[in-house]
């Protein structure tokens, strides 16, 4: 039987109203703010009134090292959730908004797939409930009292070649990485170099995710360092006077969204930071409220665990004093071929000893995870192709690192195909465990890098080009070396060259910048060739999205 493309699937749910599904949370009408019938906020004194409740079992869901033959990480959320619905357990998850970027790109939405998808899809992969709009506005507005400040007489002593604050905007668009803006005289401004990243790398959204409440938001903002005077001091969104104008833009944005699966299960997306150059997890504030309101609770980091669920694990949950039960490996045997060598077009036929190459991958991911002190259930999305010898194999290799395995269907059969996954994955939350982080916040910037590196990435140590050496010691100098860091870095390798697939060795990785996130409460460490603005692929997602006379969408995945 062949599956209809996964637009076909969502345009022909019937979906519930929004405020039915919020009663399964015991969340009243009146607690919602409606975008439609079918979408909702939630306001802030639900967690007034849950506040107190006793949290229920947190599920992290992560995956192995993307490659072009996908993974289904997103997917194996909304089917997990599906699945432990259908066992009778009160469950809901979040996941991150879809960034517009990537929708027109080269990656597509990331609404889920097949019988396992959040709806309504195309809302969710467009402009949703404006929140990324928000981000942008409000990120922009700060780059633009800055500019303002020093056409205005510059009070503030901003030397125009060390402002650190560049633009946003939500699309791939390479040709604005690096810009000159306040040509045409005195009266357009002070003219200097700058740029613009995607809206999902800013620190504003990084802090729309991080903070618990709008107060915490605005003190947040005003922490931002934006620049730097003539004689090297730090200048801040609070010292221009941005930071209430900025949280005035966020008001609506920093209240999380509720929508809802295929199968009617409440599904709270919120925040949107990448995890190759963010911290890829969705709002604290969604996390925490679905905690109280849920006896388990599923949500996803993004990429790989080297990325997304290190970010998760010793940002987001050391921050949100959050304290995971299990965590879900995605993985496909097709990924894992390709990880051990083999070409994409070939991944039909059966290759064990490519499969065994691969399984190092995976192999690598488990044993982070169980660094963290954390029991691990190995989500295979099955597909037609993989055979019994191969499912067999990662079975055996999995069992021998104390991680149970277990062939999803989520894609094709929606929660029915996640029921094996759901109760290994309860099973997993009773095992005996003990979370813990990677470092300590009191080592330095350099040492946070080098055990990050070393442990999760198996590199051999950390190389810091001249200019990060500088914004070393410049942070060193405003005191901020306790900051936790985000590594920015390629999502298709362990290391910092997306061309080294498997479980490489004998790599160092090169830090070429490192950017304070004050506000954030985190260091931005970037590596390798990663870009903080990324470009369109020669035959973009763009060129096949249409809608025709009623409105139909079609082209979006």
């Amino acid at each position: 039987m062949k599956i209809p493309s996964d637009i076909e699937i969502a345009q022909s749910a019937e979906l519930k109203p929004i405020v039915d599904i919020a009663s399964k949370l015991g969340i009243t009408e009146d607690e919602l703010e409606l975008y439609g019938k079918y979408k909702a906020k939630v306001t802030p004194s639900v967690w007034e009134r849950v506040k107190d409740n006793p949290d229920g079992k947190l599920v992290l869901v992560t995956a192995i090292t993307p490659t072009p033959a996908g993974e289904g990480k997103t997917t194996t959320t909304v089917g997990l959730s599906q699945a432990l619905a259908k066992l009778g357990q009160k469950v809901s998850f979040a996941i991150r908004e879809p960034s517009l970027g990537p929708s027109f790109g080269v990656k597509g939405g990331a609404a889920g797939g097949g019988y396992s998808q959040v709806i309504p899809m195309e809302d969710i992969n467009l402009h949703f409930t404006g929140d990324i709009h928000a981000v942008t506005t409000a990120h922009n507005l700060i780059s633009a009292m800055i500019d303002n400040s020093m056409q205005q007489g510059n009070e503030h002593n901003l030397d125009p070649r060390r402002i650190v604050w560049r633009r946003v905007m939500d699309l791939n668009e390479r040709a604005l990485r690096s810009i000159v803006i306040g040509l045409g005289g005195k009266a357009n401004g002070v003219p200097r170099e700058t740029g613009f990243d995607i809206t999902v790398a800013s620190e504003i959204m990084a802090i729309l995710c991080l903070s618990t409440d709008l107060m915490d938001l605005k003190e947040r903002i005003q922490r931002i360092v934006i620049g730097y005077t003539y004689d090297g001091k730090a200048v801040t969104a609070g010292d221009i006077g941005a930071a209430g104008s900025a949280s005035v833009l966020l008001k609506d944005a920093i209240k999380p969204n509720l929508v809802q699966t295929l199968e009617g299960v409440p599904a709270f997306i919120h925040g949107g930071p990448f995890a190759n150059i963010a911290h890829g997890c969705n709002s604290l504030q969604a996390t925490r409220l679905g905690l109280k309101l849920s006896d388990y609770f599923v949500t996803e980091a993004g990429f790989g665990a080297d990325l997304g669920a290190e970010k998760f694990l010793d940002i987001k949950c050391r921050l949100g004093g959050l304290t995971p039960s299990a965590v879900v490996i995605v993985a496909t045997v097709r990924a894992l071929k390709m990880h051990g060598g083999k070409k994409k077009a070939d991944l039909a036929h059966e290759d064990l000893a490519a499969l065994e190459r691969g399984m190092e991958n995976l192999e690598k991911h488990i044993q982070n995870i169980a660094g963290f002190g954390l029991p691990a259930v190995v989500a295979i999305n099955r597909f037609p192709t993989d055979t019994e010898a191969e499912l067999a194999l990662v079975e055996e290799k999995c069992a021998a690192l104390g991680a149970s395995v277990s062939l999803s269907e989520v894609w094709e059969k929606g929660g029915d195909g996640g029921k094996d996954l759901a109760e290994k994955v309860m099973a997993a939350c009773e095992r005996p465990s003990q979370f813990v982080f990677l470092y300590d916040t009191a080592l330095s910037p350099k040492e946070k890098m080098e055990k990050i590196a070393k442990d999760v990435y198996g590199a051999d140590g950390v190389v810091y080009t001249d200019q990060a050496e500088k914004d070393l010691a410049q942070i060193h100098d405003l005191g901020k070396d306790n900051l936790l860091v985000c590594m920015a870095k390629t999502q298709y390798s362990l290391s910092d060259d997306p061309a080294l697939l498997g479980r490489p060795k004998g790599f160092r990785v090169t830090v070429r910048e490192v950017r304070l996130s004050a506000g954030a409460g985190f260091l931005v460490a970037i590596t390798g060739s990663v870009m903080t603005m990324p470009g369109l692929p020669k035959k973009p997602a763009a060129l096949t999205i249409d809608i025709d006379e009623k409105g139909r969408i079609s082209g979006l995945f």
